[in-house]
């Protein structure tokens, strides 16, 4: 049997999406820790390891139950740091969950730390945090960036393992150098935040290129009502078209419900603004109203004054106003440019309303209900779809769970690709550090000499 060409722990690992990267560059899995039951489980049953357990139990002051390793990955939560002044460096983090990754890192030394966050980390709201997370990894002895590398699977093209789905997730990618190689040298990010990669334009995904043929998937058809508040959108934007000469609708959220403050010549609101209100004179009439609403307010009394020869009829034929229509539902956030229809986009049926954009890629899955609809499937987008989404291999499988468990655990997930391909380029910025021992010899040789994309390794495995 072939020695593995290096040993990895999955930190917060969710269903795999680590694990199938890095056990795909000839790595082994020598722990892994999930909390989530449902998540542990699909994880056992694709990789073979059962990772339930805590990893505050497993790593702390007292014990230390992980076992040596040369890569560490963690996909860890989000989780504010002590401000106080008598607290610096590693102590700012004790009571969170990075504390326990610093643990391990102190004990064990991996050569390559890979840590994966939500864009907001860093954001202005933790530069606090941020900031915290470098210094720590500086002071155990790693090359880091201060620069956040943000990255998203649709930059990548499909021959590197590409996805069409937006999402953007910050990456913190550190190499052991305990000879202090690079003390008081400004670190590169391995790669520039929102550049496509090769050239490739996103815009030319296809997203229909990766979904199933089929209408008719269990558990990912639309109601009746759904359906309603789609097709009388539809016909909106129809119309729209036909009526303006081909313009493409407003990029502002179309609120239905604006509409009734200038319903007749004889508003109230009618009289006083004209036909073309300024949002300026509607903040001096009620100086409660927040700028951007008062802008999007005049800029739906305006649309309608224009268009109400046939505004008002679509509304009456689709029961606009009545109960068939909640409030969210009477409102359109158009994104989908020179798209003809509404069901030609794709759809997320959000509080704020209708999204709809252009079918090239998706918006990001996300692990509450908002699951993407597919219009030319006329269905939601399936957990088999999202799972191909996120770069896992056909064979991947989530058992006999609920769909929603599955949207979550993809929408909680890494993306297989953007791993892939970040891991490549933190090897390669590093190679010098890396080539001074073994081990690092071994995780450069594994990745530099792997395919420009893990799918094909990834699908001959099953």
């Amino acid at each position: 049997m072939t020695a593995p060409a290096f040993r990895f722990i999955d930190l917060f690992a969710g269903v795999g999406g680590f694990h199938a990267a890095l056990s795909a560059l000839g790595g082994e899995c020598v722990y892994a820790v999930e909390v989530d039951k449902k998540a542990a489980a699909v994880y056992e049953r694709n990789w073979g390891r059962d990772p339930l357990g805590d990893v505050t139990k497993d790593a702390n002051d007292e014990v230390m139950n992980v076992p040596a390793h040369e890569v560490l990955a963690a996909g860890f939560p989000c989780q504010p740091f002590s401000k106080s002044g008598a607290q610096r460096g590693m102590d700012e983090t004790r009571g969170t969950l990075y504390w326990n990754i610093l643990r391990i890192i102190q004990e064990r030394r991996p050569k390559v730390v890979l840590l994966e966050n939500v864009r907001n980390l860093a954001g202005p709201r933790h530069v606090h945090e941020w900031q915290v997370i470098i210094e720590t990894l500086r002071d155990e002895g790693y090359r880091v960036s201060e620069v956040p590398a943000v990255f998203s699977p649709h930059l990548l093209p499909p021959e590197r393992g590409g996805r069409p789905q937006v999402r953007e997730r910050v990456f913190i990618t550190a190499t052991y150098d305990p000879d202090g190689l690079t003390d008081g040298l400004d670190v590169e990010p391995p790669i520039i935040t929102g550049q496509p990669v090769d050239g490739w334009e996103p815009g030319t995904w296809h997203l229909e290129d990766l979904l199933d043929d089929s209408h008719n998937i269990p558990g990912c058809d639309l109601t009746d009502s759904e359906r309603h508040w789609i097709d009388a959108w539809d016909e909106f934007v129809q119309t729209w078209f036909e009526r303006t000469a081909g313009r493409r609708p407003p990029g502002m959220p179309i609120w239905a419900d604006a509409w009734s403050d200038v319903w007749t010549t004889e508003s109230a609101m009618r009289r006083a603004f004209g036909p073309n209100p300024d949002y300026r004179h509607l903040m001096e009439a009620d100086p409660s109203l927040p700028q951007w609403k008062a802008s999007h307010l005049a800029k739906n009394y305006a649309l309608f004054i224009e268009h109400e020869d046939w505004i008002k009829p679509w509304t009456r034929k689709w029961g606009i106003y009545t109960d068939k229509f909640p409030a969210s539902r009477r409102k359109l956030e158009w994104q989908a440019q020179d798209t003809p229809r509404l069901w030609e986009t794709v759809m997320q049926l959000r509080p704020s309303g209708i999204r709809a954009k252009r079918s090239t890629y998706l918006p990001a899955l996300v692990a509450i209900t908002q699951t993407s609809i597919v219009g030319p499937r006329e269905r939601r987008i399936s957990p088999r779809e999202t799972a191909r989404m996120q770069g896992l291999p056909g064979w991947f499988d989530f058992g006999a769970q609920s769909p929603a468990a599955s949207y979550k655990q993809m929408g909680n997930g890494v993306n297989v690709g953007a791993v892939w391909h970040v891991l490549r380029e933190h090897v390669l910025r590093d190679e010098d550090l890396l080539k001074r021992s073994a081990p690092g010899r071994r995780i450069l040789d594994a990745v530099v000499t792997a395919p420009l994309s893990p799918d094909a390794v990834l699908s001959a495995r099953h």
